[in-house]
């Protein structure tokens, strides 16, 4: 008996195999390719792009983009908006069009979230061979640019016969949909091949829906948690990302109203417990708040939920202290568990933290030291008020000041997206997350030019969300394109561009290293050779309204939350400007360290006192063995 077939290019069937492939979790199904994001060249045009015509809306939604990179950012933004339960693709020619994809598939890999990348590549039969844009190399004839995405995807493939779809598919769908492997994946696709036909079973086409797991912890690592927990005085929370992936949030609560333990967030942890909550106590490390920080260097066991313990966490190694201090760590990843000698709880984030809600029933901490994280954290409330609240309403606001405008004026499920410059440090430590996706920071591989496509992502996974991308001008400069996207899809995204005239967190860093701002800002340059004449006479609120943007100018702090207002009430995308007091202090000092190698010998000043700093902090620097 014959195997019923159909008869499609590999590209359509690529395509048709896509608009039926689904998530499950709690019950619940999602598409897990809700679209496909495109720019079209001679090496996807007749291919995918024929595919997705004849597909049609329907089958697979389609979203022209004007970067590649961008593309995948938006692709990102969509993902991490609807817990990586759902994901896009993005399809590119060969070329330059397939390595613009590296930053972005290095940024979803590093931030563990699902994108989908579907770049041309050369003829599978080398007929025509060098054709235009491809790389020859003169000892491996197999390889092309899209290699550069093999080390940062977590699945790659190169699909060089028709057959040979049917496996790769399915194994990238595995990854996609795996909470612990996902990331970026990618299906090179030779050109020939995308338009070859073939004899497909139409099984392959049958609908599939791919369990996203909720792995239970051990038994003898949930014992030895629990132990560990109650033998601890001083026990502090790091969320990390994870909980806001496995949906764990309501989890977290219900484990610190029961135990008081308190919590300090990561960059992608920030919202796992709401910012009015008694035991939130914000950020953590380098970026993080007196309270946490304080904390950290006291705990003698410290419980990471969902994190990577990067070094902006750890404050590079310098933060936990206390020579006692041991870790608990739960992750669905073992590579994160086993982090920093810890006693690992492989599992879901929620379905742990239930686990040890359970078993440690009656057990909570002393109430003195209740007391002592809930007084600390009353007064870095205090230091939140004084750096959103200007005296003068009819100032030029400071950076903190903004933030303090933006905060007055929106609602519990706005998302405020931001991912590199000085905007991190200041979100981080004074940011009141008021809902789980509230607080969107790409901070994993902190890349200017995300803001304003994930804003897009976000916009398109949660219409009627609010969605906030906070740009200085550094970052608007990397990426401002697909202001045009919003415009042509009609996206009322809202844009708050910050002019400060330069790099100002990196020119703040290359002071304190003793580079002496040296390249960072933005300004004519002097006779002596350096950027240090006026500011450059640059209007990028200009720019935003020629690319399509409704644009509302404030030079005062109440003209700016005036215009903050104005844009949250608009149906249509809106960049809100201004301009910002740098000559006064912003956000509160860092309350941790971070290490940044300062130069070793040095004939300028400012860098030998730099590194005298550098060894005296360094040293502070311990192993947790």
């Amino acid at each position: 008996m014959s195997t019923p077939t159909r008869r499609l290019t590999v590209a359509q069937a690529l395509v048709r195999f896509l608009s039926v492939q689904y998530t499950e979790r709690d019950g619940v199904r999602h598409r897990l390719i809700a679209g496909t994001w495109g720019i079209f060249g001679h090496g996807n045009v007749a291919g995918v792009g024929q595919a997705l015509l004849e597909a049609g809306e329907d089958a697979m939604p389609f979203h022209q983009g004007r970067n590649e990179q961008a593309m995948v950012h938006a692709a990102v933004g969509y993902a991490r908006q609807l817990d990586r339960l759902s994901a896009q693709a993005v399809t590119t020619s060969i070329g330059p069009g397939a390595t613009n994809l590296v930053t972005g598939a290095a940024l979803a890999t590093i931030n563990r979230l699902p994108v989908l990348l579907l770049p041309g590549d050369y003829f599978a039969s080398h007929a025509p061979d060098p054709l235009l844009q491809q790389l020859e190399h003169p000892t491996e004839a197999d390889v092309s640019v899209n290699d550069t995405l093999r080390p940062v995807s977590r699945y790659f493939d190169r699909v060089t016969r028709p057959e040979a779809l049917i496996p790769s598919a399915l194994n990238a769908m595995r990854v996609l949909a795996d909470p612990a492997e996902t990331g970026a994946v990618t299906l090179a696709l030779p050109q020939d091949v995308q338009a070859e036909a073939y004899d497909w079973p139409e099984e392959f086409f049958a609908e599939r829906v791919w369990h996203v797991r909720r792995p239970a912890p051990d038994p003898y690592e949930l014992a030895e948690a629990v132990a560990a927990i109650r033998a601890a005085e001083r026990p502090l929370i790091v969320a990390g990302g994870g909980v806001h992936h496995s949906g764990a949030e309501a989890a977290l609560k219900a484990f610190v109203d029961a135990t008081g333990v308190p919590v300090a967030s990561t960059q992608a942890g920030k919202g796992s417990l709401r910012h009015d909550h008694p035991a939130d106590l914000g950020g953590i490390g380098h970026t993080g708040t007196a309270v946490s920080d304080d904390l950290a260097r006291t705990a003698d066991l410290v419980i990471g939920v969902g994190t990577r313990y990067t070094d902006f966490t750890t404050a590079s190694g310098t933060l936990f202290l206390n020579p006692d201090v041991r870790f608990v760590n739960l992750n669905i990843t073992a590579f994160d568990a086993h982090k920093l000698a810890a006693r690992s709880l492989v599992c879901d984030a929620r379905a742990g933290l239930s686990a040890l809600t359970e078993a440690l029933d009656g057990h909570r901490v002393n109430s003195a030291y209740e007391d002592e994280y809930r007084a600390g954290k009353d007064r870095w409330s205090a230091v939140v008020d004084a750096a959103f609240t200007a005296a003068d309403e009819n100032a030029v606001p400071t950076q903190t000041q903004v933030l303090g405008a933006l905060d007055a004026v929106v609602g519990d499920d706005d998302v405020i997206i931001n991912a590199a410059g000085s905007l991190p440090g200041d979100l981080h430590k004074l940011w009141r997350a008021r809902s789980p996706r509230q607080y969107h920071l790409e901070y994993g591989y902190s890349c200017m030019g995300y803001e304003i496509p994930a804003a897009i992502g976000v916009q398109h996974a949660t219409p009627d969300t609010p969605v906030w991308a906070l740009v200085g001008d550094g970052t608007y400069l990397m990426m401002p394109t697909e202001i045009v996207t919003a415009v042509q899809e009609g996206l009322p995204i809202n844009l708050l561009l910050i002019q400060n005239h330069g790099y100002a967190s990196i020119g703040g860093l290359s002071e304190a290293v003793g580079g002496e701002r040296f390249g960072t800002a933005y300004r004519y340059r002097a006779a002596d050779g350096t950027f240090s004449g006026a500011p450059l006479p640059v209007d990028l609120a200009a720019n935003a309204g020629s690319l399509g943007m409704d644009v509302l100018r404030a030079k005062t702090v109440r003209e700016l939350r005036d215009a903050l207002a104005a844009a949250r009430a608009s149906d249509r995308p809106t960049c809100v400007y201004v301009e910002t007091d740098t000559a006064k202090p912003t956000a509160p000092p860092a309350e941790a360290w971070w290490d940044v190698p300062v130069a070793e010998t040095a004939s300028r000043e400012a860098a030998v006192r730099a590194r005298a700093e550098y060894d005296r902090e360094v040293a502070t620097r311990r192993p947790h063995l």
